[in-house]
């Protein structure tokens, strides 16, 4: 599945050309390219049209009246979003939505009980009372976008000092931000392109009630499992299905019985005519982040530190989980969608770095940073500009450098390491209102205790959904590992206070250090938190053992981020420079955007692809592949018992085709269109704009896309939706569904 929800953003950059700047571009685009919406008909309309798209421009986009960016969600844990982990599409006139089964798999997995696992065995609700609510899942629309590059850039100077400069930036943001909000209708956002050199404004409609409405059971939704993760010949059902709830009235509001499915602008409908070599196909979408302007000193980096450092870190955290997950039922229903959401990651950066060294890529951006210092060097002017921008990217990267590995050891070991610490640092704001409330008196006092009695609500609710799926003798096992694992690659300058009690009163074992702070802490269990939660007082916090560990580490953490931020401000003033100076070098060449989480689209065609000498993969699979890599004895290759009988009837319906002389369904297909985390879920389209498959990974040889685009490797991995219509007309039995959504036969 794609890489998604908080893989760390280093760049921002992005294609934009009406600008400030003068710049001239050439009408032949490259193979690469995730373009905004709002430039389709100025910038890139003919090669569309060239490639087959049927539709005018103001059908793609247009902010007065319906078009097809109103059909695309981004999908998002939080009712103020800045970014989405996930792409959505709307299908029909009463807001259903399709997305990817790894994109709803926690939420999937919250609903799931041993009694009754949807996780496993599949959910259809049967009608609208059926829909299930998912606190705090929320779906945003874009309403528009608009260049303010002039504003932000309004008060800031040359001779400004970075500080200065993101000070001036921010304000013209926030003001830009909130009249365009209007007084709390939209969410908006304002996000930098190029390093800084521009800068746009998208406004978003933020829906707050979505309800799940059906799931394929795990054994199609996540076939394949973590061998065929990123993986291409494919055979996953990778989707789910939501519903967008509002108010009666249309508009936003939190979930209600009350509130009725949304009444979009504009839904898509699907098609059954399925999909031939060469054929248009484009992808809308929230991609997250790209780095395609990284340097040669960054993919070094990666390669030899932040990636093997992260795999490192993750590889013994899914053996924890794996063992206690394989020995009960009950703790494989619980760490379902965390080992998942890990193992993701840890499976994406081994294959980055294998493409990275594959592939080059770090000669190859060495080439262009030669390219860029004689261009810079033959004019004085130019010289005076840019001439220093690689020097301080580098000499950025030099001053970061003792920091790289404390920082990633810290994220990924502690505050994704053991959950029983980030949950405990989320109390710190309980105990600031208890220090205060210590000396407070009369009035303030009031008003203190009901801070306090709102707090704990708030942390109840919150411990509640924590401890569903906490399992504290798998936690344990985590902390003694990864604190271990952090305390022997790291440094001692770089390791914070908390190892002193491990060192001086447990000799070194992690294992009893870990044994005493669970047995101590309050936050331990969940019966023993609710105790302290019904009589909370200072003095048990500030000694509970868990609690005094976060709130060392925090601090701890912050300075270290605090002097990886400054060498980041003199990196992102090079790269400022760098990407502005490319650009000019080379006026007659589109560059590749970077993806920041904004609705772009992509196209391309449908196409197959040619790993290695001698070896050819093919653009479709087929149901039968699901058959053959059927394996009884492993949970990733387990085949419904009802997909097999569906199959062996050949029960297609009108989803199936006739394929090498035999009735099969397509399950899979690819495309050379340009994605990556965060478009996971995202609607694949015809010429005609009609649904055809729902994106939802790339492809192994080119797992160094996010850096450097390799157009003969990378492809789109997507299910078909005639497989995806298959299953839940004939295994869900949710006819309802496929009455509601429109079908072009």
């Amino acid at each position: 599945m794609l890489k998604n929800f908080f893989i760390k953003i280093l760049i921002f950059a992005e294609f934009l050309i009406i600008s400030l700047q003068t710049q001239v571009f050439a009408a032949v685009l490259p193979d690469e390219g995730m373009w905004l919406p709002m430039f389709v008909e100025r910038l890139y309309f003919t090669d569309l049209q060239k490639k087959g798209l049927k539709l005018t421009p103001d059908e793609l986009y247009h902010i007065n009246h319906s078009s097809l960016k109103d059909a695309v969600v981004g999908l998002a844990a939080g009712s103020q979003p800045e970014g989405y982990f996930c792409t959505g599409e709307i299908v029909s006139d009463q807001g259903l939505v399709f997305t990817n089964h790894h994109c709803g798999y926690s939420y999937i997995q919250e609903h799931s009980t041993l009694e009754n696992d949807i996780l496993t065995h599949g959910f259809w609700a049967m009608s609208f009372e059926e829909e299930l609510p998912n606190p705090g899942l929320t779906a945003s629309i874009l309403v528009r976008m608009e260049d303010v590059t002039r504003r932000v850039l309004e008060n800031v100077t040359d001779d400004m000092d970075e500080n200065a400069r993101e000070e001036a930036i921010e304000k013209a943001s926030e003001e830009i931000k909130k009249e365009a909000s209007e007084n709390g209708k939209y969410n908006c956002t304002v996000k930098s392109f190029f390093f800084g050199n521009e800068y746009y404004l998208f406004v978003y409609q933020t829906y707050l009630d979505v309800r799940l409405v059906g799931t394929p059971p795990n054994s199609i939704g996540k076939f394949g499992g973590d061998t065929d993760n990123w993986m291409w010949p494919r055979h996953t059902g990778d989707f789910s299905i939501f519903r967008i709830y509002t108010a009666p009235d249309g508009s936003p509001a939190p979930y209600s019985k009350e509130n009725v499915p949304l009444k979009p602008r504009h839904f898509l409908p699907i098609s059954l005519k399925g999909v031939q070599k060469d054929d248009y196909a484009m992808i809308w979408g929230f991609p997250g982040s790209t780095d395609r302007f990284m340097t040669s000193w960054g993919v070094e980096q990666a390669i030899n530190q932040t990636n093997p450092t992260i795999v490192k870190i993750r590889d013994l955290k899914l053996k924890i989980m794996k063992e206690d997950m394989d020995a009960d039922p009950r703790i494989q229903l619980m760490y379902a969608a965390k080992y998942a959401q890990t193992s993701n990651y840890w499976k994406y950066f081994i294959g980055q770095t294998r493409g990275l060294k594959r592939l080059n890529v770090a000669e190859k951006k060495r080439i262009i940073e030669d390219q860029f210092l004689k261009w810079a060097s033959k004019d004085p002017e130019r010289q005076a500009k840019y001439g220093d921008a690689l020097n301080l990217i580098q000499q950025g990267m030099r001053q970061q450098a003792p920091y790289v590995l404390p920082q990633t050891y810290l994220m990924e070991a502690i505050f994704q390491g053991p959950e029983i610490l980030l949950f405990a640092m989320r109390s710190s704001g309980l105990r600031d209102l208890l220090e205060k409330a210590k000396t407070a008196k009369g009035e303030q006092k009031q008003e203190l205790d009901k801070k306090i009695a709102a707090t704990l609500e708030r942390i109840k609710k919150r411990a509640a959904d924590f401890y569903k799926d906490f399992n504290p003798s798998t936690d344990k096992k985590l902390f003694a590992g990864l604190l271990q694992l952090y305390y022997q690659n790291v440094g001692p300058e770089f390791r914070p206070d908390i190892f002193q009690r491990l060192e001086k009163k447990h000799q070194g074992s992690f294992n009893k250090w870990a044994e005493e702070v669970f047995t101590k802490s309050n936050f331990a269990s969940q019966e023993k938190f609710n105790e302290f939660l019904a009589n909370p007082s200072l003095k048990k916090l500030d000694k509970d053992p868990v609690f005094e560990i976060a709130m060392k580490v925090r601090p701890f953490y912050m300075d270290i981020l605090d002097q990886n931020n400054q060498a980041e401000k003199v990196i992102n003033k090079g790269y400022r420079l760098f990407v502005d100076g490319l650009r000019q070098m080379n006026p007659d060449k589109f560059y590749a955007p970077d993806a920041n989480s904004t609705l772009r689209m992509t196209y391309g065609s449908v196409l197959d692809y040619y790993p290695a000498d001698a070896v050819h993969y093919d653009l479709v699979t087929t149901l039968t592949g699901v058959l053959e890599k059927e394996d009884p004895n492993n949970p990733e290759f387990e085949v419904d018992p009802k997909l097999k009988e569906l199959y062996e009837k050949k029960d297609f319906g009108r989803y199936g085709v006739e394929i090498n002389g035999r009735k099969d369904i397509i399950t899979c297909f690819l495309s050379n269109t340009d994605i990556t985390g965060g478009n996971s879920g995202s609607p694949v389209m015809n010429a005609d704009g009609h649904l055809i498959g729902i994106a939802f990974d790339g492809n192994w040889e080119a797992m160094s896309g996010d850096i450097a685009f390799e157009p003969n490797l990378q492809r789109t991995i997507s299910v078909d939706i005639r497989y995806v219509l298959f299953i839940i007309e004939k295994l869900g039995h949710c006819t309802r569904l496929i009455d509601e959504v429109k079908i072009i036969e």
